[in-house]
């Protein structure tokens, strides 16, 4: 609906503009009556063809008129003109020229997507038991409906950024949740453990839109500077997903493991019928197409052309967006940072997750559904993450104002604060407390208030980490996402499995405490990269924001 809106208002005020530029030449015509003639004489050759050049000059000078349009003469040693279609000054079509009610509108259309999307990777954990009974399956190969979602979802991230970046935003937002609905209500109704298998994987394969696209959302309204204000919402709607995820699920097995689908299917038709109605179109090069084909059609002169619009077919520009989340995984050295960080970050989530039904179910003996309420433990860590977004945007001010004062461009460390600010530190420490206090003896609290810090933890961590790409990659930040997202999910989804194995043969103690080790040995990666992170960026090729 938003979108359509869009495409309606652009069309009204580029005949606007159109009308305005039509009365400035004439009333620069009827000054030019006024102004003395001078006698004609005889022109020569050279005069003639000089004529015609200053004829097309004058030409091309009323057809841009069009505020936001300038003259382009590409390299074909023709003479060739083409009129650049941009955004006017201030342009309130601008994505980044938007006000703050907008853009916070887009924000909430984007975690309305993030919650019921990212709900789907662990609101089926209840009901994992009535699952393998149901088709007879072990916990190991029962396990595997995570583990093949946490891999769909890789997968399917390394296509939805590109194709975003080629039909826009929304178009690919509602056609994958369309899917994805199709898909949950295929899997609830499967008749045996391989055909639900398969449609898991297809259900993440098109879920995986708001681990990249939403990104590149949050990239196409806000601006480096505003980035610590608008990115944390939308992160900490992504980790509020998959917690919440088991604890609306917790009691479904009474009725039916199927109803985990059902739920999910209404959780995510919901958020459709909402980001439909709410959601405008954010991805600067699609409106601008959209105002040049307005500028097409009213003028009719085909040489109006968006700015940096490509003149390949679609086929070839959706292979080059494509092609692009590939190469950046050996052309952006600082893209394999992150993406390491983030799967050793995944594998110690997905692996502490494992473990909650060997804490607090065999430990303290409460019921598995009690259990997964125990994950909501995490929820005030977050909150206590969102309370930090006003303070550090004050430090992200306060670093503006320092590098203006000494002539220097904002540095992309500034993202770092995130997790500088004791979360890095904090997650080992969480891992192990929980490791050394899940004891019987010791109050059941102990275990839980570490899941709190954990929880902390792990979103600054996270919001750090999708903020410095988006802030070096802009516009195309859903494309280097996509790599990080497959990276983080493919190799947790394979080895989530394991994970059950380590907490078999070694028990929660022992299997918890290799987790922190790994915990610990991340804690400094983001302050090496606060020093050292301007030299890694300096060897990427593709980095869009060169401060």
């Amino acid at each position: 609906m938003q979108s359509f809106l869009q495409y309606r208002r652009l069309r009204r005020e580029v005949q606007e503009d159109l009308v305005r530029a039509q009365q400035t030449e004439r009333s620069a015509a009827s000054s030019a009556l006024t102004a003395s003639t001078p006698e004609p004489k005889e022109e020569e050759p050279t005069e003639k063809v000089a004529g015609e050049e200053e004829s097309r000059e004058e030409d091309a000078e009323k057809l841009t008129l069009v505020p936001g349009v300038t003259v382009s003469r590409p390299d074909e040693g023709d003479g060739s003109i083409i009129f650049e279609v941009g955004w006017k000054e201030n342009d309130p079509n601008n994505p980044l020229s938007w006000t703050l009610a907008k853009k916070w509108m887009a924000m909430l259309t984007c975690c309305a997507l993030a919650i019921p999307l990212t709900m789907l990777t662990s609101i089926e954990g209840p009901t994992q038991d009535a699952f393998n009974a149901h088709f007879g399956v072990d916990a190991v190969a029962g396990s595997m409906t995570t583990g093949i979602f946490l891999i769909g979802i890789g997968v399917g991230s390394l296509f939805s950024g590109p194709f975003s970046e080629t039909f826009g935003r929304n178009a690919v937002y509602f056609s994958t949740m369309i899917v994805v609905l199709l898909i949950i209500m295929a899997k609830a109704l499967a008749p045996n453990y391989g055909a639900a298998l398969t449609f898991r994987f297809l259900c993440a394969l098109f879920a995986a839109t708001p681990m990249t696209v939403a990104g590149g959302t949050i990239g196409d309204i806000w601006t480096p500077m505003e980035l610590p204000f608008g990115l944390p919402l939308v992160t900490l709607a992504a980790y509020a997903g998959p917690i919440l995820g088991p604890v609306i699920s917790a009691y479904t097995p009474g009725i039916g493991f199927a109803w985990a689908d059902w739920i999910s299917m209404t959780a995510v038709g919901a958020a459709l019928a909402f980001v439909l109605l709410a959601q405008p179109e954010t991805y600067s090069p699609v409106l601008l197409e959209w105002r040049a084909k307005q500028l097409r059609e009213l003028t009719g002169d085909s040489r109006y052309q968006a700015k940096h619009a490509s003149t390949s077919s679609l086929g070839t520009r959706l292979l080059t967006n494509v092609y692009r989340s590939f190469t950046m995984t050996w052309t952006e050295p600082i893209i394999l940072v992150f993406s390491f960080y983030l799967v050793l970050l995944y594998f110690v989530l997905f692996t502490f997750l494992n473990g909650y039904s060997y804490i607090f179910t065999r430990t303290y003996g409460i019921t598995t559904s009690m259990t997964f309420i125990i994950w909501t433990a995490m929820m005030p860590g977050v909150f206590v993450a969102m309370a930090l977004i006003p303070y550090m945007y004050h430090l992200t001010k306060k670093a503006a104002a320092k590098a203006a004062a000494a002539g220097q461009p904002l540095q992309a460390e500034v993202s770092l604060y995130w997790a500088m600010a004791g979360a890095s530190i904090l997650m080992p420490i969480s891992l192990f407390w929980m490791a050394w206090t899940c004891y019987r003896d010791i109050k059941i609290w102990s275990p839980i208030v570490a899941s709190g810090v954990f929880g902390y933890a792990l979103v600054c961590i996270f919001t750090t980490s999708y903020m410095y790409i988006i802030f070096v990659y802009l516009q195309y930040a859903a494309s280097a996402l996509g790599f990080m997202t497959f990276s983080r999910y493919i190799i947790p989804g394979a080895l989530s499995p394991a994970s059950v194995k380590m907490y078999d043969n070694l028990g929660p103690h022992l299997a918890l405490t290799i987790v922190a080790i790994v915990a610990t040995v991340m804690a400094p990666v983001p302050f090496i990269l606060y020093k050292y992170g301007h030299k890694v960026r300096a060897m990427s090729k593709n980095v869009q924001n060169k401060a």
